[in-house]
């Protein structure tokens, strides 16, 4: 990566996912699914392995959270780097519905 490479998040909501692009490119995503409750289930995040170990897991799905933050939104983790971020950062004004039964793709 270059240093004119910029990293940014968007969200998509044709593709009910989250993208993280590496200057103009689609590096990796995590997506999500609205429930009937309207609640946004995260069943799954992925990385280009081109774009691997660059910590953009946790970018996507940091942006991720704390635009749901803002949004106002419930968010339901099922995707395990989805689990371990929200386990080991707070996102101030998230709310968070653990699931029973954890159901990642």
């Amino acid at each position: 990566m270059t240093a004119t490479e910029e990293i940014t998040v968007v969200r998509n909501d044709e593709d009910a996912r989250y993208e993280v692009h590496v200057g103009d490119v689609l590096a990796g995503f995590t997506t999500f699914r609205i429930d009937a409750r309207g609640r946004l289930n995260f069943p799954h995040t992925e990385v280009d392995p081109a774009f691997r170990g660059r910590g953009l897991a946790q970018t996507v799905v940091a942006e991720a959270m704390a635009d749901l933050a803002r949004r106002g939104e419930t968010v339901v983790p099922h995707c395990p780097v989805v689990v371990k971020y929200l386990r080991e950062n707070e996102v101030p004004g998230l709310v968070i519905e653990w699931p029973a039964h954890a159901r990642p793709e």
